[in-house]
């Protein structure tokens, strides 16, 4: 049940943040399937031992690989899905926490915790270029 609330719960917000990014109504619902994609593929891997960094690199490259294809067949530029898509994944309430654990002078939490989102944040930018430098050299063949 609880993996349910989860992909309900990624798909609402992957499709808010497609509202709040301008992105054509029509692909609300393609956006929210993606972010749905890349959380399912996240707490997946979560759940079958593999770390959490792995798991949101394997995410962000299930994201990106989704994104090419409802790219291509909608016809409508990638960072359309990218962006609702990775939404999930985002590190948000780690880095909160780290900041929370700054204020409250806990600066050996804050640092681990800040350390974590960064690494988090990189995943995620590098799954993501490393998606597109696939898609690139797979069109030159």
């Amino acid at each position: 049940m609880m993996w349910i609330e989860q992909l309900v719960t990624s798909f609402i917000a992957s499709a808010a943040f497609g509202l709040i990014f301008n992105v054509p109504k029509r692909m609300l619902l393609q956006c929210g399937s993606v972010g749905m994609a890349g959380w399912f593929m996240y707490i997946s891997c979560v759940q079958l031992g593999v770390g959490v960094v792995p798991s949101t690199l394997i995410a962000v490259v299930v994201v990106t690989v989704i994104s090419q294809l409802f790219a291509r067949m909608y016809k409508t530029p990638i960072i359309v899905f990218n962006v609702s898509g990775i939404i999930p994944l985002v590190p948000g309430g780690i880095a909160y926490d780290a900041m929370r654990n700054v204020v409250e002078n806990n600066y050996n939490a804050a640092l681990e915790l800040g350390f974590q989102a960064f690494m988090l944040s990189g995943t995620i930018a590098i799954g993501l270029v490393l998606s597109e430098v696939v898609n690139q050299l797979l069109k030159r063949r």
